[in-house]
């Protein structure tokens, strides 16, 4: 466990910058800052903003799951090993995606199905 600690470090380092970007996602589409423009093309555009940043919001969510599971698979002594063909991720690997949960070969797998 003593051995990622680092790595758990960085992930929670990770996890304060995507509640940050994700808090202030969710602050513009409230429109905290100020009230829906009255003109109709600023409407437009206003929307299309937000779908754009609903789209960032939800991949920032994505992300922050899977960084909070790689805190768990430590937890379990689990980090590290493939959840797919249950190998030993490589070190080049996690160092490059700290929280991935498949090696290299399985990951490449799974992308091309």
């Amino acid at each position: 466990m003593q051995e990622y600690e680092q790595v758990r470090n960085q992930l929670l380092h990770m996890l304060e910058d995507l509640d940050d970007r994700l808090e202030k996602i969710t602050s513009d589409l409230k429109h905290s800052d100020g009230p829906i423009s009255q003109d109709f093309e600023e409407q437009a555009i206003e929307s299309e903003n937000n779908e754009v940043m609903d789209a960032i919001g939800n991949r920032t969510r994505d992300k922050i799951e899977t960084i909070k599971q790689a805190i768990v698979r430590m937890d379990r002594g689990e980090y590290g090993i493939c959840k797919v063909c249950g190998e030993t991720i490589g070190v080049e690997r996690l160092a490059a995606v700290p929280f991935a949960s498949m090696c290299i070969k399985c990951a490449t797998s799974s992308e091309q199905t």
